[in-house]
């Protein structure tokens, strides 16, 4: 049995560092807002530490006795209750190692990164020296502990209120993340679109708590509002009916939102308006794995409905291949990396699909930290070049020897070439889409292949031209030739290489060591014990006759992965100039990909100006105009002439009241009287 006190610890340290800098360092300590950094890093190591013990005690753990605390009551009316605890389980275990392992290596990169909070925000215009200065820290700082406490309650939670209590703190973390500086329009603009699109899928997930909360008022002895009495009762209550349908479809259309799955996608390449190191933080362990967590957490009512899991499916199996699409052609190092992160949810939300829990939960887990440690990579490299656009960069190969290395790793990785840890949860999942039984499973697993080939060229694409051949900025001799002013071509801190060091070795080897397919001993830990530990919580994690390694399936993958980077090798290595003759022969599709399939442009210039201002809001504004207002006018009218009428008889005069009273008295006789 865990210390559910200790537990607790994992989430109010994040929250007490959150308060200490917004309440004491930033108001009364703003000249010395660099102790902000170190609070920040105490706290979340701590809950970092108490993870690893955690995921220890639940994974190993021989019992089933994985609620570790009884739920608190915190609100009762009638038969609604409203509790708070924590669900302690396999999938809680690894998101909580997840979390905070990231987000320390984001903190510690932080300190560096955000040395120079001007350098990472050159069209800020604003005039207030403090904003710009050092003391931008504590700010930001205080909003990255309430992000990771807020993801760390989410996952934690034990009732569905309580999750989405935290799902939208979430949600307001990454609106002031994205839009932190907020001088400049594109990053207010960004924040704005993020925080509106993810609301649109909240507003499903909202509806179905509401039939979770009326289905707890209508039965006396059954609290549909604990995690645990869904997944356990729900799908047995709903057997053979569309209940189960609905309320999965309205739970996966919030997911599709926060986890950026089309058509809910395109506030995820703006988000890159924010520091980098939050970009990390978003698309590595928090927000967007928000979504798949959502399902993940809820996958015995999704498995419940062939309809949802092939919604699911195909969802998840076309956002992969068409975020891909467009991390073709992006010419923004992290918008290329978005785009790998809308892709890879995408995979997930296909994993999840075709019942592959397990291996979607470990493509969640690799996935965080060589992603981390990509948008870490792009974070060095703009320290030393001054742009993201990969366009301005190369030769920098020999210049930041160790972020070329970490970056090369993790692009590996995020390919799925051997041994690294991309390819094992990788092959687990289109192992599981090959044999699931799903009817749409073979149409997502080619899908996943075409996926497995543009992931591989797109990555390195972005490598090749980013750290080979000759820069092609400016230099210390000839700023003005860089369009971002001038550039010191040296490696990044090492308050920021550290955290990347860091995160490449489990980028390395966590794949191989979680779910190695050989009989392999560790600590005396059989291999497959991440799928055996998810599998022990309640769930099972593969598709029936996938659980194994597929030799011939790894090498087909493999060579397919290994054919996208040899294209991107022919056309960007020797010079990423000679890629644009090519680009100029497809240049219909090369518009179409470039302008993100016109999808802002649908939304922006039809859904939002020609239907909701050019006939809605005109058809709501005439409603308020013509009849709400209209009715407060009568209502008014109908007050003010009541009240002169009753003014008559408060004239003051005593006989008035004299006569009223008598009256009064004679009618109550004449009821008295004759009434009966």
């Amino acid at each position: 049995m865990l210390n559910e006190q200790i537990i607790w610890a994992i989430f109010f340290l994040p929250l007490a560092s959150f308060m200490i800098i917004a309440l004491i360092v930033r108001p009364f300590f703003n000249n010395h807002s660099f102790i902000s950094g170190p609070i920040a890093i105490i706290s979340i190591g701590l809950s970092f530490i108490i993870s690893i013990f955690t995921f220890i005690n639940v994974m190993f753990n021989k019992t089933d006795d994985l609620i570790i605390s009884s739920p608190y009551s915190w609100l009762e009316i009638g038969n609604f209750k409203f509790t708070v605890g924590i669900l302690m389980d396999p999938l809680t275990a690894i998101m909580l190692v997840t979390v905070t392992g990231v987000s320390l290596m984001v903190q510690i990169y932080s300190t560096g990164y955000m040395q120079n909070p001007v350098k990472h925000s050159k069209d800020n215009t604003s005039s207030d020296p403090i904003e710009l200065g050092r003391p931008v820290y504590a700010r930001y700082f205080a909003y990255m502990s309430l992000f990771t406490a807020s993801m760390l309650g989410l996952v934690m939670a034990a009732n569905i209120i309580q999750l989405f209590v935290f799902w939208e703190l979430v949600g307001l973390c990454s609106y002031l993340l994205i839009g932190f500086w907020f001088h400049k329009p594109s990053a207010a603009k960004a924040a704005k679109k993020a925080f509106l699109i993810t609301r649109v899928g909240d507003v499903g997930f909202l509806i179905g708590i509401l039939y979770l909360f009326y289905k707890t008022s209508s039965e006396l002895d059954v609290n549909y509002l604990e995690i645990s009495t869904i997944n356990t009762l729900l799908p047995q209550f709903a057997a053979g009916t569309t209940i189960v349908t609905v309320v999965t479809i309205c739970l996966f259309i919030g997911a599709m939102g926060k986890s950026g799955q089309f058509p809910l996608h395109t506030w995820l390449p703006d988000a890159m308006e924010g520091p980098t190191p939050v970009s990390a933080l978003i698309h590595a362990a928090t927000m967007v794995t928000a979504g798949v967590f959502l399902v993940a957490r809820f996958f015995p009512i999704f498995e419940s409905s062939e309809t949802t899991m092939i919604i699911v499916a195909i969802i998840g199996g076309g956002t992969a291949i068409f975020a891909a699409s467009m991390g073709l052609v992006a010419n923004d190092i992290k918008r290329v990396l978005a785009y790998s992160t809308v892709s890879q949810l995408g995979y997930m939300m296909l994993a999840l699909g075709v019942g592959a829990y397990g291996p979607a939960i470990f493509h969640l887990f690799t996935h965080a930290f060589f992603k981390a440690l990509l948008f870490l990579g792009s974070g060095s490299v703009n320290h030393a070049t001054g742009t993201f656009d990969m366009r301005f960069m190369g030769g920098l190969k020999n210049k930041m020897p160790v972020t070329y290395v970490t970056f090369f790793i993790a692009s590996l990785s995020l390919s799925g070439i051997f041994p690294l840890s991309g390819f094992w949860s990788k092959d687990e999942i289109l192992l599981n889409a090959l044999k699931s039984d799903n009817p749409v499973s073979m149409f997502v697993f080619i899908l996943a292949m075409i996926a497995v080939f543009m992931t591989a060229f797109y990555m390195f694409r972005a490598l090749f031209m980013t750290f080979e051949g000759s820069f092609r900025g400016g230099s210390d001799s000839d700023p003005e030739a860089h369009p971002h002013g001038p550039v010191h071509l040296v490696e990044s801190p090492w308050s920021m290489l550290t955290p990347m060091v860091i995160l490449a070795v489990p980028a390395i080897i966590i794949g191989f060591i979680a779910n190695a397919p050989f009989s392999i001993h560790i600590l005396g830990i059989e291999a497959h014990w991440l799928s055996h530990a998810l599998e022990h919580g309640g769930i099972h994690p593969t598709v029936e006759g996938a659980s194994k390694f597929n030799i011939p399936l790894a090498i087909f993958s493999s060579l397919i992965a290994i054919s996208g980077i040899a294209l991107a090798f022919c056309l960007y290595k020797p010079n990423p100039y000679l890629s644009f003759k090519y680009l100029d022969k497809l240049h219909v599709i090369h518009r179409v990909l470039i302008n993100k399939y016109y999808i802002d442009e649908l939304y922006e210039g039809i859904l939002v100006k020609k239907i909701y201002y050019g006939h809605i809001a005109g058809i709501l504004n005439w409603f308020d105009k013509y009849i709400i207002d209209t009715f407060v006018m009568i209502f008014g009218w109908i007050s003010i002439n009541i009240g002169t009428l009753l003014r008559q008889f408060h004239n003051g005069q005593t006989q008035t009241y004299a006569t009223v009273t008598s009256l009064g008295i004679i009618v109550i006789l004449i009821m008295f009287i004759f009434g009966n």
